[in-house]
């Protein structure tokens, strides 16, 4: 019996009526090779900034870290320890990466159909040249195929980045981050584009496990002896303009809510204080990350820096994954949203400056149509998110085109990021959105919505320009 290979069809993710398929085809193939703008995510810097890094072996490269491949595992019954994912108190896990690799291609159809599965076909075929699809059978002979390509320098992150055609590549980085990756890279000379994101959610949001050490990290970083909310300000701003100087355009923040509220310098002096005796309440919690928000955002006014606000995330939701193996194990689950009051201090304070940009994301779809795609589509200063994480996938992108578009346009939006840590995958997740957003304009374009010269234009934009310009790049 021959071995199955992977068949990856040129039109894959368009329509199939004829019609749409040809205007799909002919966008795709306008806008396939424009650069990659990567203005979000979560790779490592370090992988860039030393010229000789290595990605270890297939499991070290896209199993052990990539909680969307474990998490599936995981919930058919796979121990995380039978995949190597290392635990909080050190204990044994599987070692051997032959068998770690073994367990994920025994399990490989559970990705079928889904967006991890398109990526990862793409990856393997299309980065790797592996011909052959992973199976029990097959899993051992790619193993050491991919093996063999990671120990050329053709797969050096360097090397990748640039057969990528990475244009820009931004990081997300604590607040108290020195940045030293940032600092080799532009030494080295390396002409790669890459750039540190804000990122103070630790700082900002009290109930951070170790919030106190925190402070004490940012205090050293900033040299500002943090003994009150106001030299925590001067502290924060010190550190953005530290971003800035190193390239920074964007700062990025997380929270349950989208809750904003102003506190009065009084009020925000006294729960800080709290916070700094350990006697925080969940309503100082909230109160003081809904006063950040607010003072990041006149911030951003100020020195120009672009704010995302990520809401939604319920983190860590299993508590037994979390204590085992920490943080960002895939036990993350989105919660229902509000934005129009939840917003509406900030909104009303400083949406109409056109000096701020906000790019806000959600995880809850139900606020598209009836909320987020309205405010954007009124207020100067706020841009929407591509569709995040869980819906970060080809249903997910139809959804947020067809709920925001008729009342945000394309131009309230900001294309798309790639918001990974998985560096092979980042062209297999741009040129899904490309496919997908292609087939989407095709359709507006055979209902006679729009023309095909304006959906050229339109899909150029979605692809590259509108992430280009909306984080000033």
């Amino acid at each position: 019996m021959s071995t199955p290979q992977w068949k990856l069809s040129p039109d894959r993710l368009f329509d199939p009526d004829p019609a749409q398929r040809r205007v799909a085809r002919t966008l795709y193939e306008s806008i396939r090779d424009l650069p990659l703008i990567c203005p979000h995510g979560h790779v490592d810097p370090r992988l860039l900034a030393d010229p000789e890094y290595g990605f270890g072996t297939p499991a070290d490269l896209l199993i052990i870290p990539d909680h969307y491949i474990f998490r599936m595992l995981y919930s058919q019954g796979v121990p995380m320890e039978a995949l190597g994912v290392p635990r909080v108190d050190g204990g044994p896990v599987e070692t051997d990466h032959r068998r770690i690799w073994q367990t994920f291609a025994d399990h490989f159809h559970l990705f079928r159909g889904t967006p991890t599965g398109v990526w990862l076909a793409a990856e393997l075929a299309e980065v790797f040249g592996v011909g052959a699809k992973l199976t029990s059978a097959t899993a051992q002979d790619i193993y050491d195929e991919i093996a063999a390509k990671l120990a050329t320098p053709a797969f050096r992150p360097r090397a990748l980045f640039e057969r990528f055609h990475i244009e820009t590549l931004c990081t997300t980085d604590a607040a108290s981050d020195p940045l030293a990756h940032h600092q080799a890279l532009r030494a080295s000379g390396w002409k790669g584009d890459v750039r540190p994101t804000f990122r103070p959610d630790a700082v900002v949001n009290l109930d951070t496990p170790g919030w106190g050490q925190e402070i004490e990290r940012l205090s050293a970083a900033s040299g500002i002896d943090i003994t009150s909310y106001s030299a925590f300000i001067r502290a924060v701003e010190q550190r953005r303009a530290f971003f800035k100087q190193m390239g920074a355009t964007a700062t990025d923040h997380a929270a349950l809510s989208a809750y904003t509220a102003e506190l009065s310098p009084a009020e925000a002096e006294a729960v800080f204080k709290r916070a700094l005796q350990g006697e925080a309440s969940a309503e100082d919690v909230q109160r003081f990350t809904g006063h950040m928000m607010m003072e990041m955002a006149r911030m951003s006014i100020e020195d120009g820096l672009v704010m995302q606000f990520h809401v939604g995330a319920f983190r860590g939701h299993n508590s037994f994954v979390a204590s085992r193996f920490g943080k960002d194990k895939g036990a993350d689950i989105p919660v229902a949203s509000e934005f129009t009051c939840n917003l509406h201090p900030l909104l009303n304070r400083y949406g109409n400056d056109t000096r701020l940009t906000l790019i806000v994301f959600c995880l809850d779809e139900a606020t598209y149509a009836r909320e987020l795609a309205p405010l954007a589509g009124h207020y100067p200063a706020m841009r929407l998110g591509p569709p995040w994480w869980f819906f970060d996938s080809i249903n997910g992108m139809v959804r947020y085109r067809d709920l925001v578009h008729e009342t945000a346009g394309l131009y309230n939006t900001v294309g798309f990021n790639d918001d990974t840590r998985a560096f092979p995958s980042i062209p297999a997740r741009h040129d899904v959105w490309r496919r997908v957003e292609c087939n989407w304009l095709a359709g507006l374009v055979v209902r006679g919505l729009i023309d095909e010269e304006d959906s050229v234009e339109m899909a150029s934009a979605s692809a590259y320009g509108l992430a280009k310009t909306a984080y000033r790049l």
